[in-house]
C-alpha cells in the first residue's frame, strides 16, 4: 500500500461524526484463564509470578533470587528454592528492592534460616492466586491477597511438626547496597506479631509496618538476634539498628491449614491493623480467592479480543495484567499516606496516593494505553505527580516508598501531564501544572544540597543546568549527553503544551524554542544525533555502536538506537535530515546493518536486536512506526510482524528485555491491537499491524471496534484502513475516535 504520508497534530473530526454517544452495555468474558503470570520470569523480564490486584500495594510473591540483577523481581523462573515470601515487589525493573516482611513455613530441621526447594511442576500461578510445594518441608503453599493484605494458606504433610519464619532480615539485592537499618517489633499476643521494617537501597528511605495475624494461637517462640538464639526469656518488644532478627513460630498439632494474613502500611502498625479489619477481617481463603479473580476479569475486560491463534490470547492478556501491577496504590484505607516530603499526609476525599512510577519507560505505552482503556485512572495518575511537586517542589521521576531514586533521564513526568491536556483529560490548576513543569525542567541547586550524600541526589543532575546555559549538553562535562538533550527537548515541547493550554503564552513560547534543540546534536556527516563537546564540535573519533552502561553519551543504547527521538517534531526532523526517503534509508540501516554492539561495558539493556533496533528498551519502542512517515509504511508492518511474533512468546522467558512496570507489555497491547502513539502529547495514532482478529474497548460513549480482515500469519500487510466506513488515505487517526461508539476496520493482505 502505497502513499504520502504527512505528520499529522490533529485528524479530521468529520471522520467521526457518525459515531454513536451512547452508554456501553457491557458483559464479561472469561479471560483470566488466558494469563499467564510465569511469562517474563525467566530471562531478564524481571517479572514476578505472585498474587496481587490492580495496582495494589501488596504483592505477594515467592523470592528465589536474592543477589544480583536477576533478583530485581525477588523471583527468576530457572531457581528451585524459595528463600521466603515476601510481600512488596517490583515487577520487570533493572534494580531491585523491597521484598518486605518475609515469612516461610517449613518442618523440621534446626536451621535458623531455612531455604525451601521445590519442583517446577508443583507451582501454579494465575492473576491473584499462587501455589507451590516446599519439596523439602513437606508444605502445600497456597496465597492470595487483598489490596493491602497477603494471605497464605499452610497445609503441612507432618501436622506434628508446623512451623512458620518470620524473617525481618530479609534483604533483596544487597550486593548492590540494599541494606536494613531498623526493626521495631511487638509479640502482640499469642496470635498476632506487629512492627516495622525499615531499609536503605533503591529507595533511600524506605519503611514499611506490618501486622500479622495466624488462625491459631503460637505454641512457642524462638528468637534469634543476630544468629544467636536467646535462651532466656525472650523480648516482647524489639528496637533494633542493623542486627539480624528471626523468630520461629511453633503452632500445635493440627491435621488442618494454618492460616496467615500480613497487613502492610507505608505510615505506622496502627495503619496495618486497620487495613487487615476493613479489607480481611475473616478467614475465607476461598473467597477471598474468587473475588479476586472476578475483581481481575472485569479489569483484563477492559479490551475484548478474539484470535484464531492460542498464542495471541495468551500473550495479549498476560501482557494486559502486567500493566496493571504498577504503579501502585500508597495509602491505607484510612487515607493516611507518606508523602514525598516524608511526611505523614492525610488524602482529601477521593484521592489516593500511588508509587512505583517507573516514568522514563511507561511514559511511551503504557500511560497511553491507560488514557484509552481507563482515562479517570490516568487522570488520577496525573493528579498524584502534581501533588508530589507540592510536596517535594519537584515532579516525581521514577518514585519508590516516598522516595526520589532520580532514576534514567530528563523530566518525564511532564510528558504524562501534557497528554493528558492534549486528551482533555486533565484536572485541576493547569498554572500548578505549569509550573511543576518548569520547576523540574531547570538545575535545582536546593535540592542538590538537601539530596547531598543519598541516592535521591541523581534527582539534581548537571545536564538540565548546561541545557539552560549553552542550549545543548557538552559530552565532555557529563555522561549521557546526548540522551538527555534529545529528551530534554521532547520534555521542554510537553512543557510548552501544558504552558500554552493554562494561557501562559510567554512560558509555552520559550519551552517551544528549547522543545527544538535536538537539532544542535543533529550530524550531517555521520547522520546520526552525535555528541557534542563543550567548544561546540562534534566527539571525535566517533563510533555509534559503541556503549557504556552509564559512562558513555547514550543512555543504556548507542547512536543508532537514540538518532530516531524527536517525536514532538517530526515534520522538522525530517526536513532536517533530507526529506522522508531520507528517513526510510535511515530506519533501512539501522534494521539490516550488523547487531555488533562495540564496548567492555555495553549496556545489557540492550536486547531485542534486529540490525541495531533494540526492543527490548524503550528508546527504539516507536521506530518501526516511523515508516509511516516515509512512503514505505510497508516496510514497518513486516518488523512489527517480526517484533510480536519472536520477541513476544508464551513461556517464561518470552519478553525479550526487562519488563519496565507495564511498558514492554503495554507496547504489545497496543500493536497487537494495530496501533501505537508515537508522540505522547499528540493526541494521534498510527496504524502498524493488527495481531488479533477483532478487539472491543468499551467506553462510557459506547464499544470502540476493531475488525481486522483476512488476518493471517502470511497477511501481514495492511490493504485498507477504514473508520468509521470511511476509507483512510493515511494510517494515522486522532484519540477522540477512540472515546466513543465506532469501528475501525483493517483489512489485510500477503502483498503491499
Amino acid at each position: 500500500m502505497k502513499r504520502t504520508i504527512l505528520f499529522l497534530q490533529a485528524v479530521c473530526v468529520c471522520l467521526f461524526s457518525g459515531c454513536k454517544e451512547t452508554p456501553a452495555s457491557q458483559s464479561f468474558d472469561n479471560v483470566i484463564q488466558y494469563v499467564d503470570p510465569f511469562i517474563g520470569t525467566g530471562f531478564h523480564g524481571h517479572t514476578f509470578p505472585g498474587p496481587t490486584r490492580p495496582f495494589a500495594m501488596v504483592q505477594l510473591s515467592p523470592d528465589t533470587h536474592i543477589m544480583g540483577w536477576d533478583a530485581s523481581s525477588g523471583y527468576h523462573y530457572d531457581d528451585n528454592q524459595i528463600y521466603a515470601f515476601s510481600h512488596t515487589h517490583l515487577s520487570g525493573t533493572g534494580i531491585g528492592d523491597l521484598g518486605d516482611v518475609a515469612i516461610l513455613p517449613f518442618s523440621g530441621g534446626d536451621s535458623i534460616k531455612p531455604i525451601a526447594t521445590f519442583k517446577k511442576e508443583t507451582e501454579k500461578a494465575s492473576p491473584g492466586f499462587y501455589a507451590v510445594k516446599l519439596d523439602n518441608f513437606g508444605v502445600n503453599v497456597e496465597l492470595t491477597t487483598t489490596e493491602r493484605v497477603g494471605f497464605h494458606r499452610y497445609t503441612y504433610d507432618n501436622p506434628a511438626d508446623r512451623r512458620v519464619m518470620l524473617d525481618l532480615g530479609h534483604i533483596l539485592q544487597p550486593n548492590w547496597g540494599h541494606k536494613l537499618i531498623g526493626n521495631e517489633y511487638l509479640f502482640v499476643n499469642d496470635s498476632t506479631v506487629e512492627g516495622t521494617i525499615k531499609t536503605q537501597g533503591w529507595a533511600h528511605f524506605h519503611s514499611v509496618s506490618y501486622r500479622i495475624t495466624f488462625s491459631e494461637a503460637i505454641e512457642t517462640v524462638y528468637q534469634y538476634i543476630d544468629g544467636t538464639l536467646r535462651q532466656d526469656s525472650l523480648f516482647l518488644r524489639l528496637n533494633t539498628g542493623e542486627e539480624d532478627l528471626k523468630f520461629h513460630y511453633k503452632f500445635p498439632e493440627k491435621d488442618h491449614p494454618l492460616l496467615v494474613k500480613v497487613a502492610i502500611s507505608s505510615v505506622d502498625t496502627d495503619g496495618a491493623e486497620k487495613n487487615m479489619e476493613k479489607e480481611l477481617p475473616g478467614w475465607d481463603f476461598n473467597g477471598i480467592l474468587a473475588e479476586s479473580e472476578k475483581i481481575w476479569n472485569k479489569e483484563l475486560n477492559r479490551i475484548q479480543i478474539k484470535s484464531s491463534d492460542p498464542k495471541v490470547l495468551t500473550n495479549f492478556y498476560t501482557a494486559l495484567y502486567h500493566t496493571m501491577i504498577a504503579p501502585y496504590a500508597y495509602q491505607d484505607v484510612d487515607g493516611r499516606y507518606l508523602g514525598m516530603d516524608k511526611k505523614v499526609r492525610h488524602a482529601t476525599p477521593g484521592y489516593t496516593n500511588y508509587s512505583v512510577f517507573s516514568l522514563w519507560d511507561t511514559f511511551r505505552g503504557l500511560h497511553p494505553l491507560m488514557t484509552i482503556i481507563h482515562p479517570d485512572q490516568a487522570a488520577e495518575w496525573g493528579d498524584v505527580l502534581v501533588q508530589g511537586y507540592k510536596e517535594g517542589t519537584i515532579l516525581p521521576k521514577w518514585p519508590l516508598a516516598s522516595s526520589y531514586t532520580g532514576c534514567m533521564v530528563g523530566y518525564p513526568a511532564v510528558s504524562i501531564l501534557a497528554d493528558l491536556v492534549a486528551k482533555d483529560l486533565a484536572k485541576g490548576d493547569l498554572n500548578l501544572w505549569t509550573e511543576a513543569g518548569v520547576q523540574s525542567s531547570i538545575y535545582r541547586e536546593d535540592l542538590a544540597e538537601k539530596f547531598k550524600g543519598t541516592r535521591e541526589l541523581d534527582l539534581s543532575t548537571m545536564h538540565p543546568y548546561y541545557k539552560e546555559k549553552y542550549g545543548f549538553v557538552p559530552a565532555d562535562s557529563v555522561p549521557e549527553s546526548v540522551s538527555w538533550g534529545l529528551e530534554m527537548a521532547y520534555y521542554d515541547w510537553c512543557i510548552s503544551l501544558i504552558a500554552s493550554k493554562a494561557g501562559k503564552e510567554e512560558i509555552a513560547k520559550k519551552y517551544a524554542v528549547k522543545g527544538e534543540y535536538y537539532k544542535r546534536y543533529l550530524d550531517p556527516e555521520t547522520k546520526m544525533m552525535r555528541p557534542v563537546m563543550g567548544d561546540g564540535s562534534f566527539r571525535t573519533p566517533f563510533n555509534p555502536r559503541y556503549s557504556s552502561h552509564m559512562e558513555s553519551d547514550y543512555t543504556e543504547g548507542n547512536a543508532f538506537q537514540w538518532s530516531f527521538f524527536a517525536p514532538h517534531d517530526m515534520d522538522n526532523f525530517i526536513t532536517a535530515i533530507g526529506g522522508k526517503k531520507e528517513l526510510e534509508t535511515r530506519l533501512d540501516t539501522l534494521f539490516t546493518t550488523s547487531s555488533q554492539i562495540d564496548g567492555e561495558k555495553a549496556s545489557n539493556d540492550i536486547t531485542g536486536l534486529i540490525g541495531q533496533y533494540a526492543q527490548g528498551n524503550e528508546p527504539s519502542h516507536h521506530m518501526a512506526y516511523l515508516y509511516n512517515w516515509t512512503d514505505s509504511p510497508w516496510k514497518g508492518q513486516e518488523y512489527l510482524n517480526y517484533i510480536m511474533q519472536e520477541f513476544y512468546l508464551p513461556q517464561p522467558d518470552g519478553i525479550i528485555g526487562n519488563e519496565d512496570c507495564g511498558q514492554m507489555s503495554a507496547w504489545y497491547v497496543l500493536s497487537a491491537m494495530g496501533f501505537y502513539q508515537v508522540c505522547p502529547g499528540i493526541p494521534v495514532y498510527t496504524i502498524g499491524r493488527p495481531m488479533v482478529d477483532y478487539a472491543k474497548i468499551p467506553t462510557k460513549n459506547g464499544n470502540f471496534e476493531i475488525i481486522v480482515k483476512n488476518n493471517s500469519p502470511e497477511n501481514k500487510y495492511i490493504k485498507e484502513i477504514k473508520l468509521n466506513g470511511k476509507k483512510l488515505d493515511i494510517p494515522f487517526f486522532d484519540h477522540q475516535a477512540l472515546t466513543r461508539e465506532g469501528e475501525l476496520e483493517i483489512t489485510m493482505s500477503n502483498t503491499y
